[in-house]
């Protein structure tokens, strides 16, 4: 267990919070799905009230140095988003590092909030460990990067999640730096690793995963970990049609990895009857809203493609749903954005959903999980949804995180 910022007295202290504000924009620059910034306010609002002088850092997509990076990747939205949802001005900074940066940090009072701009607009950010101790001169930049961060504050927090499986300069480099200094967690992360942990650690049983998505290779290690710990996975997307197309089944023109078909078998030997595939699929031509869709029992025509789960199979894996008590989800069932490649998704959505309500704890994780969730009306009915894609993944996987790893420990 990790201290959190419940077991710090952080008056008049200036606390830097790693965050995971990476939230989707259209293209007016209007957040689309501000659920990350939603999860971290219960951390920020407790440091105000505890009358810290808050200074918040962020990443937002992957920025290449191009001329409209400043303008498309600024987290000048979110600093927006925060001073509504907070009711509180949050001061925006001009950049994450540089000589206008100490000084706003310093004009801040008690109770105070400021956001840096970007950690991405700076490529040390994004420098792998293992390349900084073969790379003097890539180190040196990597480190004299987090210094300047972790000299704006006399506390760290970790309340990012999402990118906990990272050793990104802010997630590991700076809390490194700041060794003597109080180093916590927030809320959010307190939360996912009691959930998280739970599944993996104690799981009430039936244990039943849920895994969709597009590739085995994506989440083979999740798969390869979970099938020793729980009763039942089973699967959807277009990773099915590797595993079915592996086993001689004819899938047209269906996303799959031929050059996994020999690890496809190897796990299906090893899980026997607890891992579960489609027994039908939905097919079309083409992905098009309204497309025409058609439903086959096992082979695929050649002209045809896999797009989503068909309704035995959505029978079938809501009687698993039904008897478990503790569910992880994680990938949509099919091309969920497009109807009427949606309906599997959607009934898996519901089959979640009413065994939480029926006791069962359920965990939703990764972006397409969560938004399917959200479409279908259904994310107050789940028990935890998480915030971290491969964050999750790796975690399930019983995978350890050096950005946690360094934070002080609980007594």
């Amino acid at each position: 267990m990790k201290k959190t910022v419940e077991d710090i007295d952080v008056r008049g202290l200036r606390v830097l919070v790693r965050l995971d504000l990476n939230v989707p924009l259209d293209d007016t620059r209007r957040i689309t799905d501000d659920r990350r910034i939603r999860e971290a306010l219960p951390t920020i609002q407790r440091l105000i009230q505890g009358g810290s002088r808050l200074v918040l850092m962020s990443h937002l997509g992957r920025p290449e140095g191009g001329p409209n990076d400043k303008v498309n990747y600024s987290l000048a939205p979110i600093a927006k988003q925060l001073s509504e949802l907070l009711s509180k001005n949050v001061r925006m900074a001009g950049d994450c590092v540089g000589p206008t940066i100490s000084p706003l940090v310093n004009s801040l009072n008690d109770g105070d909030v400021c956001l840096l701009e970007n950690l991405r607009f700076h490529d040390e950010e994004t420098i792998a460990d293992k390349k900084a101790k073969t790379d003097p001169a890539l180190r040196d930049r990597k480190y004299a990067f987090a210094r300047q961060l972790a000299s704006l504050a006399d506390v760290y927090v970790n309340d990012a999640f999402g990118t906990c499986h990272r050793d990104n300069a802010s997630m590991l480099t700076v809390p490194q730096l700041m060794s003597g200094k109080p180093r916590v967690v927030g809320y959010l992360i307190q939360k996912e690793l009691r959930f998280l942990g739970e599944a993996v650690k104690n799981p009430a049983r039936p244990f039943v995963v849920l895994l969709g998505g597009a590739k085995v290779s994506d989440k083979l290690g999740v798969i390869r970990a979970l099938l020793s710990k729980c009763d039942k996975v089973l699967v959807g997307g277009a990773m099915a049609y590797t595993f079915l197309a592996a086993e001689g089944v004819q899938v047209g023109k269906s996303l799959c990895e031929p050059d996994l078909f020999g690890v496809a078998k190897e796990l299906r030997s090893f899980a026997g009857s607890r891992l579960l595939l489609p027994v039908d699929s939905i097919a079309a031509t083409e992905i098009k809203k309204g497309a025409e869709a058609m439903t086959y029992d096992a082979s695929i025509p050649a002209n045809h493609m896999g797009l989503d789960i068909g309704p035995k199979t959505v029978a079938d894996y809501s009687g698993e749903l039904a008897k478990a008590r503790t569910i992880v989800w994680n990938g949509p069932m099919g091309v969920f954005e497009t109807p009427p490649f949606d309906r599997g998704t959607m009934a898996m959505a519901k089959a979640v959903a009413e065994a939480t309500d029926r006791g069962a704890t359920t965990i939703v994780g990764g972006g397409d999980s969560a938004a399917a969730i959200d479409a279908a009306g259904l994310a107050h009915r789940i028990s935890h949804i998480s915030t971290g894609g491969g964050a999750s993944l790796e975690f399930l996987e019983g995978k350890s995180f050096d950005a946690l790893d360094v934070l002080d420990d609980a007594p």
